[in-house]
């Protein structure tokens, strides 16, 4: 079986977790619709439900790695895994589950930009 995974910070191209998927395909990038708040947590990002853009990549990943990336994204515990409407079908994203830890906000919709 195969999903299709939406990302926006560390498993993006050229971030420190990219080459999880390294053996994934790629679909496109995709900017979401209003729906959510970005911050920045240092070292990754966490996205909230809220009313902003989300600048992210779309991958159809086999089962084997949608395992891998919830080990990353400890989820259900840090962050829990909703489906999303994309140009290339319904993504899984992972977003952050306690907002109160949640202080520097990225306006931009886009962790990538503030790694550079």
């Amino acid at each position: 079986m195969s999903a299709q995974v939406f990302v926006y910070g560390t498993l993006r191209q050229g971030q420190s977790n990219a080459f999880l998927l390294a053996q994934s395909q790629f679909l496109g990038r995709y900017i979401t619709e209003k729906h959510f708040h970005l911050f920045d947590l240092g070292e990754y990002p966490a996205a909230i439900k809220g009313d902003e853009l989300l600048v992210g990549e779309v991958y159809r990943v086999d089962d084997a790695t949608l395992a891998r990336l919830d080990l990353l994204e400890d989820y259900p515990h840090e962050y829990d895994r909703q489906l999303i409407d994309t140009p290339y079908g319904p993504a899984w994203i992972y977003l952050y589950q306690d907002p109160r830890s949640l202080k520097r906000r990225i306006f931009t919709g886009d962790w990538c930009q503030t790694q550079n």
